[in-house]
Formats: C-alpha cells, sequence, structure tokens
C-alpha cells in the first residue's frame, strides 16, 4: 500500500453491447455494455440490514481502512447459505462508539443471519430470499473486553465433527468459534489454543500434513499501536492514512491441529518457527492453501502488501520452503514487488490447473499469474487485459466466478482506496476513499490462443455505479439455482447481496465433497468430463478472496455441452476417484472412498432443486 498518485477513472468506451453469455470477443474500447442487469442487488429486502462500524474518529487509525469480513456457510446443516459478518468497534480504549463520524447503527458485535428463504415457487419463479438475524441466540456476539476487531474469517470443520466453525481474525484478538450443533457456537480459543494478540486479516483452514484433521494457517499484517498512532501526510500536506512501510512487518502463524486431547477438546500447536513459516517476516494480507507444484502436499500462497509474495511449498517433513521467485509469483515481471490484498485461485484458462490473480493498490495492476506447468507461473497481466483498466483502482476482495454458466471463469473485483481521493475530500465526505467495482467477462482464447476480459459496464444495473469502500468478497449460490452470488463487505458501509439473475438459465452440475468424518473436502478438484466439449476442472474451497470465506461446494457451468460424461475428483493427498455420468441441475453429495468400483450411477444422493442431499 505505498503512496502512489492517483489516476483519475474515466468512463471507457463501449464499442459493442453484449449479453455476458455471447461476443466474438473483447470489443475494440476495452469494455462492454450488458443490456439487461446480470445482478440485482437485494441485501436490504432480504433482511440483511448490516451496516459496517470501523470506529473512525477522523484520526486517521490505521486499522479502520482495512475491514470488513464476510463468511458464507451452512452452519445449521439445512443445506442453505447462512451469512457471517465480522464487526470493528472503537480502536482505542475509553473511546463511545457514538463519538465515531460514523455512529453504530445498532448494537455492536458480528452479526450471524440464518437463511431461511422458502422453497422455490412452484411455477419455477425465482427463490425468495430471506435472512433471520441469530446473533444473540448463536452466540456469536461479542462485547465489551471480550469483542475483538474484526478484520477476517475463515470456515472450515476444525474437530471433525460435521458441522462448520469459524475463525475470526482481527485487530489485537482473533477467536475461534466452535460450531457446537443446535445452532449455536462457542468461544473456543483459548481451550483449543488458537488465541493472536496481533493483527491478523486473512486466514485459511487446510490439512497441511495430511494426517486428516484441518490445520490453520493465518496471516498477520505489520506492528501497529493505535495508542502511538504516526502522523502521516498525503502529497498535499493533507493528514492521510499511514501505509505498510511505517511499520516493522509480522511473521504469519501456522498452528498444526493436534486433534482431541484427554478431555476431548481439539487444540492447536503454534509451529510457525519449526515449519519455516515464521522465517521471513513480512506484512500478509490474502492466503490460500492449494497443491501448486503437484507433489500431493499442502503448499500456501500469501499476499504480501508492499513485499515480495510468498509461495510456501510443503516438503515431506513438515517444512516449508519458499518457492515464490522461482515460480515466478513473488513480484510481477517487471520485477516489482506490488501491494498484495486478495487472491483468487481458479483454472482461468481451462488448461487444467489453477492460475492466481492478485489485487494491489491503484497505480499498480491486479496481476494474473497463468500456471504454465511444472509448478511455474507467467505474468499474463497485460495480455489478459487487466493491465490498464486496473490501475485507478485499489482493489481488496476478488473471486473468478462464471457469471452465466458459459464454462469459463470471469472474475470479480471490490475496490476502495487507502489514502484520501482529494476531489472526495473536497466535497465534504467523511471516509474518502470510496471507488466501483468491477466484474471482467471472460471471452475465452483469441485467435492466437490468448484468453481475453473485458469489463462489463451495468453488470448490476443502478448497483454497476455504487462506489464504496469494499473489501470482503464471499461466493456462493445463495438462492440454491445453480449460480454463482456475490457477497460484498463494505467498510464503513452496508453489505451488498449481489443475486445472480443469468447463471441458472444454462446448464450447470454442482458438488459437495466430503472427507470420511463428513466434513467438507476443502482444496480438492473435481474434473467434470463433458459430452463435446473439453472437460473443467473447478476447486472446492471455501478460501481466498480478502478475509473472506466462501461456500465450499464446487459450481460449474456445463456450457453449450450435451451432457456430463463422467466426474473424476483429485482428494488432498493424491488419491483420485471417478464416478460415471451425473446428471446436470443438481448438486451432487461425493465422499472419499464411495466411487463405484465401475461406470454407473453413483452411489452419491442429489436432491432436485439444487438442494445437497
Amino acid at each position: 500500500m505505498r503512496s502512489t498518485p492517483y489516476f483519475t477513472l474515466r468512463a471507457l468506451p463501449c464499442a459493442l453491447a453484449l449479453t455476458l453469455a455471447g461476443g466474438p470477443g473483447p470489443p475494440a474500447g476495452g469494455a462492454e455494455t450488458s443490456p439487461a442487469p446480470l445482478f440485482e442487488e437485494v441485501a436490504a429486502e432480504a433482511g440483511l440490514d448490516f451496516v459496517h462500524f470501523n470506529g473512525m474518529r477522523g484520526e486517521f487509525y490505521f486499522p479502520e481502512v482495512m475491514g470488513a469480513a464476510a463468511a458464507l456457510l451452512d452452519y445449521d446443516g439445512d443445506g442453505d447459505l447462512d451469512l457471517f459478518l465480522a464487526q470493528g468497534r472503537p480502536l482505542l480504549a475509553g473511546e463511545r462508539p457514538e463519538a465515531s463520524l460514523r455512529p453504530p447503527k445498532g448494537p455492536l458485535g458480528d452479526r450471524l443471519y440464518r437463511n431461511d428463504s422458502p422453497s422455490p415457487p412452484a411455477d419455477g419463479g425465482p427463490r425468495r430470499l430471506v435472512f433471520t438475524d441469530v446473533s444473540e441466540e448463536s452466540g456469536v456476539r461479542e462485547t465489551g473486553s471480550r469483542a475483538t476487531y474484526g478484520m477476517g474469517v475463515a470456515a472450515g470443520d476444525y474437530d471433525g465433527d460435521g458441522r462448520t466453525d469459524l475463525y475470526v481474525t482481527g485487530y489485537r484478538g482473533s477467536r475461534l468459534l466452535r460450531n457446537a450443533g443446535g445452532g449455536r457456537f462457542e468461544d473456543a480459543t483459548e481451550r483449543a489454543s488458537a488465541g493472536d494478540d496481533g493483527w491478523a486479516v486473512s486466514a485459511t483452514f487446510a490439512d497441511y500434513d495430511g494426517d486428516g484433521r484441518l490445520d490453520l494457517y493465518v496471516t498477520r499484517y505489520v506492528d501497529y499501536d493505535v495508542a502511538k498512532n504516526p502522523r502521516c501526510f498525503a502529497a498535499s500536506s493533507r493528514r492521510d492514512w499511514c501505509g505498510p512501510a511505517d511499520f516493522p512487518p509480522r511473521p504469519d502463524r501456522l498452528l498444526r491441529n493436534l486433534g482431541p486431547g484427554p478431555d476431548g477438546a481439539v487444540t492447536f500447536e503454534d509451529v510457525s518457527a519449526a515449519s519455516g513459516i515464521a522465517a521471513v517476516p513480512a506484512p500478509g494480507l490474502g492466503v490460500v492453501a492449494g497443491d501448486f507444484d503437484g507433489d500431493g502436499r499442502t503448499d500456501f500462497y500469501v499476499a504480501n502488501d508492499g513485499a515480495p509474495n510468498q509461495l510456501w511449498l510443503g516438503r515431506p517433513d513438515g517444512t516449508f520452503v519458499d518457492g515464490a521467485l522461482l515460480a515466478g509469483v513473488a513480484v510481477d515481471r517487471e520485477g516489482r514487488a506490488e501491494a498484495g490484498m486478495g487472491i483468487a485461485l481458479g483454472d482461468h484458462d481451462n488448461d487444467g490447473d489453477d492460475d492466481l490473480l492478485v489485487t494491489h493498490l491503484n497505480g499498480e495492476t491486479n496481476t494474473l499469474y497463468a500456471a504454465v506447468g511444472g509448478g511455474l507461473f507467467e505474468d499474463r497481466t497485460d495480455l489478459a487485459g487487466f493491465a490498464a483498466d486496473g490501475l485507478p483502482l485499489t482493489s481488496f476482495g476478488t473471486a473468478w466466478v462464471d457469471v452465466d454458466n458459459d464454462g469459463w471463469l470471469d472474475l470479480f473485483v471490490a475496490s476502495g482506496d487507502v489514502r484520501t481521493l482529494e476531489a472526495q475530500a473536497a466535497a465534504g465526505s467523511d471516509f474518502p476513499v470510496a471507488q466501483p467495482n468491477r466484474l471482467y467477462r471472460n471471452h475465452g482464447p483469441d485467435a492466437e490462443g490468448r484468453v481475453r476480459f473485458a469489463p462489463v459496464e451495468g453488470w448490476a444495473g443502478s448497483g454497476s455505479d455504487l462506489a464504496e469502500v469494499s473489501r470482503a468478497v464471499a461466493v456462493g449460490d445463495v438462492d440454491d439455482d445453480g449460480d454463482a452470488d456475490l457477497v460484498v463487505a463494505n467498510d464503513a458501509g452496508p453489505v451488498r447481496l449481489y443475486r445472480n439473475l443469468v447463471g441458472q438459465d444454462r446448464a450447470w452440475i454442482g458438488f459437495r465433497l466430503l472427507e470420511p468424518s463428513g466434513r467438507d473436502a476443502l482444496g480438492a478438484r473435481v474434473e467434470v468430463v463433458r459430452a463435446g466439449a473439453p472437460a473443467l476442472v473447478r476447486r472446492a474451497a471455501s478460501d481466498g478472496s480478502y478475509g473472506a470465506a466462501s461456500d465450499p461446494r464446487a459450481l460449474v457451468g456445463v456450457g453449450d455441452a450435451a451432457g456430463v460424461e463422467a466426474v473424476r475428483v483429485y482428494w488432498p493427498g493424491g488419491a483420485v476417484e471417478t464416478w460415471g455420468a451425473l446428471e446436470t441441475g443438481r448438486y451432487h453429495t461425493l465422499a472419499r472412498g464411495t466411487a463405484p468400483p465401475r461406470e454407473g450411477a453413483p452411489r452419491a444422493e442429489t436432491k432436485e432443486g439444487g438442494e445437497t442431499q
């Protein structure tokens, strides 16, 4: 987050008016207009009344410009995605929330909204979305001295009981919320030895040592004390927020899951130093787990803010070595370390391996690292069309998402600056860092085989023009109609729920992939062999983006293929299983070790209407 000149955002010309589902390639002017909205913003009408509080007092406290967090998860096991939102609090001891420049809209504390949406209507119309605030009865809301200033959230079943738990990161405190069943969470931070008194942002649950239990990787940012808040200034001499270069970086943490102790409680062991993760402190913001070198072991990729990114490659003895520089993902193609914020991991070019997109500060690009085989990557930012359009924006949360289920992953990017935008300050804004979000359409390969993207204007109707301070992006099929919806958490603003309006009109197939314990097989990859079309590979994971957790199910747009001929699952650790032809228009639950011994109907149960059985 270096101090960089801000480039004025100009409306890009539109050469063609195209729907998201078609078109010969990116228009000559660089952007395209959607003739009808692809998403509609429905948070308020669905009952999501959350407004993020960042505690700003005009003192330019560094954390106030870095929140907010969101997680989509099925906490009650009813098949619907619920929504968790982390809240801020006053940053300095003794400060009253009401004295903030934007006082809280209600009681402070994290919020949990249960998805109580009724079944789809019989006439095939859209499902009505209804969320109920269950923060109090669920136990997620903490106030007083135990409340944390929330920054991020990770979701995973760390104790193997089949229920999804939450790890909520924050400034000066993170907490582990164990899903106790019956709609209740309990704070297991101290009992599990999972606390953190530093400034943590993104985290991910992953089984790095292959013992069947989910471990926890936590990025930590810088050593900042709000009580010693320094004074930093913009080029205009106006007081402004500081950046990471003004503070020492903190080492990330790796917590190894030791399983249940004598009392039955699961505990963690801090192996940050022993594993090598803590060897090089860096200002970490985003993290994603995956097998980047194809050796069957879990690796971690970390986006660092103003320092080279790290690719921690797992070794057989449980230690890690940073292979980012040799892999080509530490810096951009010019050799510059950029202000890494959020991460999207997915197969954007449909060649069977996962590619990386890292978001950055304005004046830099949102950088695309395309996998080229052998654990190596190539910076294809310019070739893909991301370079120029990303320059005016400071971007955080991001996700690959096949908006129209045509089989090609599009890209969503959430933005909001971290240094004062002079025009907004002059207009009297009390938080002058608002910027618009972006949806980029994947046009597939051009005549030379290069996959190209173009920004889509009007992607959410009037909601496309919203300028907010967007941070976390969580992706999931909230209405279970077979397409990806978006949750955007805004710093000092309302949460947004963008409902997909187009994806359900094309063929799709979805999967919930389970380990024998019943927990989601985070990090598994599913290959869908399509009839008359190339196979597609998608991840089943909840991590990535920035401070967010997403739907762990894998959703695959089948496009114009005649159907699905086979499904192959690549489980964490290297095991592979194959199922035969599976029906589209459904979510299938596939468990490790249950593939049929021969081609035929799978033993996994499915249910009509997109609900997981």
